[in-house]
């Protein structure tokens, strides 16, 4: 089905792009959908056993990501993908859910009748706990390693508020500064993730690092297989389960980190920063250290708990004025962690001082420069 469902994805993203060429905008589901229709009864026949709301699923979704294109800034257009790498199926209807099982209806020929019927096929799942509210669709997502795995989205919006504590935190975080602390450390960034208002530094556990010796390990024992042999592609799946088991536990500290942070303030504050520039200075430190994840995971804990998250913005002065008096210092360069102000004459850590000014920034006026 997935294979299928990526035949419907090319086919419909050459007709947008064909348009695109032409006019300069994307036609758009309520184009694309009725020419599905003609397409079903006359050329494509073999992709009616599918469902058409799972069809139109697919549409939907390239339409939404060329109204990205279009309104969002440096969003890219949709790609075009392999056999093998459609990854997920979208169910609206068609389905009915009860605990551990799933039942899916496909069309099957029928030879007696010659026409379509359904044929409803139960699919047991493991489930870890219980979903809450009205489901509104499922959908099921296969990943490179070629588990499947079901999600149930449901209208459920409740919160878990937690008890209010009366506290604000600000949190800067050291990117920034990785490659002088990483090399006057040698055994790795300490300081690489974040530092807080109250003075805490949190060190990252840099899980990608932790399993770099078993990934070149793999990656030079798949470089000695013949390409799609058995061997090569038990050797695939290996590397790409292993990769796997990294991404889940650095998702797994965030989560828990987010909910500490959640538990501790009512109002946590970090700074806005421009990813993408130093993932080409640093590479694979800051993908190791996700901060972009994190902030995205801190959001929706922040939500759910009914706590307030704010960002200073990525050109406000935090590192270079005294938090105490405002004096803005431009002898401050990056080797200097520790410095004191030569007007009010406070010692400050560099980063516990950028950190409360990212807090007063986002909160009330921006810091004073003199």
């Amino acid at each position: 089905m997935l294979d299928d469902l990526c035949d419907v994805h090319n086919h419909f993203l050459k007709l947008e792009n064909r348009y695109y060429r032409r006019y300069g905008k994307y036609a758009g589901r309520y184009r694309l959908q009725p020419h599905l229709t003609k397409l079903l009864e006359r050329t494509h026949k073999h992709w009616t056993w599918i469902p058409r709301d799972i069809l139109d699923a697919v549409i939907i979704r390239i339409h939404l990501s060329f109204k990205n294109f279009f309104d969002v800034p440096k969003f890219g257009r949709p790609k075009h993908k392999k056999r093998g790498k459609y990854r997920s199926a979208k169910f609206q209807s068609a389905y009915l859910l009860e605990e551990g099982r799933v039942r899916l209806s496909f069309k099957e020929w029928d030879a007696p009748s010659q026409s379509f019927k359904f044929n409803k096929r139960w699919f047991s799942f493991h489930q870890h706990r219980d979903w809450k509210g009205n489901v509104r669709y499922i959908q099921i997502l296969r990943d490179a390693v070629g588990t499947y795995w079901l999600y149930i989205v449901t209208d459920d919006v409740s919160k878990e508020v937690l008890p209010a504590t009366g506290e604000s935190v600000g949190a800067d975080n050291v990117i920034q500064g990785m490659d002088l602390v990483y090399s006057q450390t040698k055994s790795g960034m300490k300081d690489a993730f974040l530092t807080l208002s109250t003075g805490e530094k949190i060190q990252s556990p840099q899980f990608l690092k932790q399993s770099l010796k078993a990934l070149r390990s793999l990656n030079k024992a798949f470089s000695r297989k013949v390409v799609g042999s058995n061997n090569w592609w038990r050797c695939l799946r290996q590397l790409t389960r292993l990769y796997r088991h990294v991404a889940n536990q650095r998702k797994d500290w965030h989560w828990k980190f987010a909910t500490d942070l959640c538990q501790r303030f009512d109002t946590i504050v970090t700074e806005k920063l421009n990813l993408r520039g130093m993932k080409r200075l640093w590479g694979r430190k800051v993908s190791d250290l996700a901060f972009g994840q994190f902030v995205e995971i801190l959001k929706f804990k922040c939500l759910k708990h009914n706590r307030e998250f704010l960002q200073s913005g990525q050109w406000t002065p935090t590192t270079k004025p005294c938090s105490d008096c405002g004096y803005h210092n431009e002898e401050l360069s990056l080797s200097d962690r520790q410095w004191t102000c030569s007007k009010c004459g406070s010692h400050h850590d560099r980063d516990v001082n950028a950190a409360i000014n990212i807090l007063r920034a986002a909160r009330g006026p921006s810091v004073e420069q003199t």
